[in-house]
């Protein structure tokens, strides 16, 4: 397979870019070419493998960048600990056929930084709510480095543009999402669903560093997200402070939140008055375990919503 190129300015990346957009031979069905993106912040795993994948079904040429952004780490000490794998990057991404890779320096992107960038986008009031609250200004850093990367990796015309995210992070994509449309951005956002392992455990960059026994204790998360899925297929209250406080009995788990939320505002979903879901939702959950911070997520449908789709 042929290894993708490397482009680490923005200049050089557009320039590249636009000689691919216009090598393309004329698609059978006349409609403008499709550039997939998948923006990574490098450490790569299998649910970016995932991503690649699924923008390999829709474009015409995949692309993806690899940057870990300081301006969306509330802590220092996360920051520079982040697993930085280049090699190990290159590598997944020239077997799942990435063909052009944007791996800028900090410096690039913000010049001057820390003191910069002057001016910065704001993820609003979307992104003060839950994970938000807990890890202030973090979505302001990933709406301004989403922004930057929209802009810099965006394909010549008639090309169109489409960014693929993990649905892990599901505040994240919703930000995104009501950002792009909010800003008119000329980008199409589509999702893969969450990625887990063999015991459940949602995939994330940070799980290299958990220990054995942090990842059996990390398994409560998915087993309490996948409890609220079944109450709420059944028509059962969700309790969701009764389950909170069985996590917070585990001395081994910071509980951040567990919380029930409409997937597009991330305000609270409805419940009836004995607590049983109403509508579809989203269940999410924070936490930190051993030496990292841990979040997932998993979409909980109504009894109501399960009766229509049965046959």
């Amino acid at each position: 397979m042929t290894p993708p190129r490397v482009l680490t300015t923005a200049a050089q990346f557009r320039a590249a870019l636009t000689e691919a957009v216009h090598a393309l031979p004329a698609r059978e069905d006349a409609a403008p070419p499709v550039v997939g993106l998948v923006p990574t912040m490098g450490a790569l795993h299998q649910g970016h493998a995932a991503l690649l994948e699924a923008a390999q079904e829709t474009a015409d040429i995949v692309i993806a960048s690899v940057f870990v952004n300081p301006l969306q780490f509330d802590d220092p000490d996360d920051y520079r600990l982040y697993p930085r794998d280049f090699d190990g990057d290159f590598a997944l991404l020239t077997a799942h056929g990435a063909q052009l890779i944007f791996a800028p320096s900090t410096e690039e992107m913000y010049p001057g930084h820390p003191e910069g960038p002057l001016v910065t986008v704001t993820a609003g009031e979307l992104g003060r709510r839950y994970e938000g609250a807990h890890r202030p200004g973090h979505f302001d850093g990933v709406a301004t480095v989403v922004t930057k990367l929209f802009s810099i990796m965006a394909p010549p015309a008639p090309a169109r543009l489409q960014a693929w995210f993990g649905q892990k992070d599901a505040e994240q994509v919703a930000v995104i999402a009501r950002m792009v449309e909010d800003l008119s951005l000329p980008v199409r956002v589509r999702t893969v669903p969450v990625v887990r392992d063999e015991h459940g455990l949602a995939m994330s960059s940070r799980n290299r560093r958990l220990s054995d026994d942090d990842h059996t204790t990390a398994l409560t998360l998915f087993r309490t997200l996948d409890e609220l899925r079944r109450r709420a297929g059944a028509g059962e209250p969700l309790d969701v402070e009764g389950l909170t406080a069985e996590i917070r009995a585990r001395g081994e788990i910071e509980l951040d939140y567990l919380v029930v939320a409409d997937p597009r505002t991330l305000l609270p979903a409805d419940l009836s008055e004995d607590g049983v879901l109403t509508t579809a939702a989203l269940a999410l959950v924070a936490a930190r375990i051993g030496p990292v911070r841990l979040i997932d997520n998993m979409e909980l449908e109504p009894l109501t919503c399960n009766e229509e789709q049965s046959p």
